[in-house]
């Protein structure tokens, strides 16, 4: 059998009770640490709050090389953790479909998800969004331009898109580099983005949201991570009112 549980978004508390059942019955427990993360707690007190060993796995243990994994789940009780909720990742995806050709039989539980966190803490209308991207830290002979695209297929539909920033070991893109990111994007194809919102810390007592132009945006202090960066399309009037509320927007 193998498990997939959420962790939820911030720290050991999110997860649910029936995933904490799952892994006190369990034979093996793996974390997949590096599509998110638990910025609240560490896996040494993951493993002191599980009394389980937490092996922590990489992108090639997950996307390449995971028979070690599918091959333990024939005969034992495994478990996959994640942050936030399991199947908001494609690769988590593969992984289920992996596991039932090989014949392993699969189950989820889920947790709380930046996917739906982010309609909370911004009021934006859930139904309201379309594609979300990835912005991943430029390389020395690379920039990333996809996002940008996917932002203005959604712009063109009136849609708002949530803009995942990358997580590379221990380094996190904050709001503020995402947002210069963009802004070099942005001045090369001459597309326009007049308001932005960014969010830092969902899921913990002290999140901060804020709205904004991308400047006003980019010099505000969000503090630790994880950050995630929303670009909206027009606001109805109950999502004006919530930004103007929660998020310190003033209306032009």
């Amino acid at each position: 059998m193998l498990t997939f549980i959420g962790l939820g978004l911030y720290d050991l508390d999110d997860i649910s009770l029936k995933g904490m059942q799952a892994i006190h019955d369990a034979d093996l427990v793996y974390l997949e640490y590096y599509t998110s993360r638990l910025i609240g707690t560490t896996v040494a007190e993951m493993e002191k709050r599980y009394a389980k060993q937490v092996q922590v796995l990489g992108r090639e243990d997950v996307e390449i090389h995971p028979d070690l994994l599918i091959t333990a789940a024939r005969t034992l009780r495994v478990i996959f953790l994640t942050g936030g909720d399991p199947m908001v990742s494609t690769t988590h995806v593969d992984l289920r479909i992996r596991a039932e050709h090989a014949g392993v039989t699969t189950k989820i539980i889920h947790g709380a998800s930046i996917v739906s966190a982010v309609c909370g803490l911004s009021g934006l209308q859930n139904y309201r969004f379309g594609k979300s991207c990835s912005l991943p830290f430029p390389e020395k002979n690379w920039f990333p331009k996809t996002p940008l695209d996917v932002i203005i297929s959604n712009k063109e539909r009136d849609l708002h898109t949530l803009v995942y920033l990358d997580i590379q070991n221990e380094r996190f893109m904050t709001i503020n580099e995402g947002l210069q990111i963009l802004d070099t994007l942005t001045l090369q194809s001459g597309v326009d983005i007049p308001l932005v919102i960014g969010i830092a810390r969902a899921g913990s007592d002290t999140p901060v949201v804020r709205a904004g132009t991308p400047k006003e945006i980019q010099n505000y202090s969000f503090g630790g991570p994880l950050h995630i960066l929303i670009v909206p399309g027009s606001l109805h009037p109950i999502e004006e009112e919530y930004l103007n509320l929660f998020a310190g927007y003033v209306p032009c």
